[in-house]
């Protein structure tokens, strides 16, 4: 590391802890030419390869300003939409890579956001996988269907589907 004041191109670490997120590395050094003292952070880089073959670096808010055209309308907020960024990259980071094509980022997109919310899933989706048709929508709502089923007879609730009413609704009646 190249001292900041003198530019001798050496130095020697005094300090190092981690950040309190965990995600970068706090570094006091002292240049042994100056005997000055400066701070560096250092991160784990992720890279992006897009569709052109251009490589840039990752960016959680490039995954917010995409997900947010989807879900325009939808009752889901900044902080939602933070909290789905930040999972996207926690599964793209674990997963080892330091190079990532664009494509595995919008599969990474979709299985949160599908937790999130169906209707700016499918919206996220319909664009992403390039819906052509209507068949392609009835497909993806059948799957959400299946999916949303499976989860309510898992948890032993066969009355939260919203396609059966249920026996304690009772209609009014003046």
């Amino acid at each position: 590391m190249h001292c900041p004041f003198c530019r001798h191109a050496d130095s020697r670490v005094v300090d190092s802890r981690t950040s309190d997120d965990g995600a970068s590395i706090r570094r006091r050094r002292q240049c042994p030419a100056c005997n000055r003292r400066f701070t560096t952070i250092e991160t784990a880089s992720l890279s992006v390869v897009k569709r052109s073959g251009v490589t840039e670096p990752f960016s959680r808010e490039k995954i917010v300003t995409g997900v947010r055209k989807a879900c325009q309308g939808r009752p889901v907020n900044e902080d939602d939409l933070a909290v789905l960024a930040q999972k996207v990259e926690e599964s793209l980071r674990a997963g080892g890579s330091a190079e990532l094509d664009a494509y595995e980022i919008g599969l990474a997109i979709l299985g949160p956001l599908r937790e999130l919310d169906e209707v700016a899933y499918l919206r996220f989706a319909s664009v992403y996988q390039a819906f052509d048709s209507l068949e392609d929508f009835e497909s993806a709502i059948n799957s959400l269907r299946a999916e949303r089923e499976e989860r309510a007879a898992a948890s032993g609730d066969a009355a939260a589907t919203d396609d059966e009413p249920t026996a304690d609704v009772v209609p009014d009646r003046a």
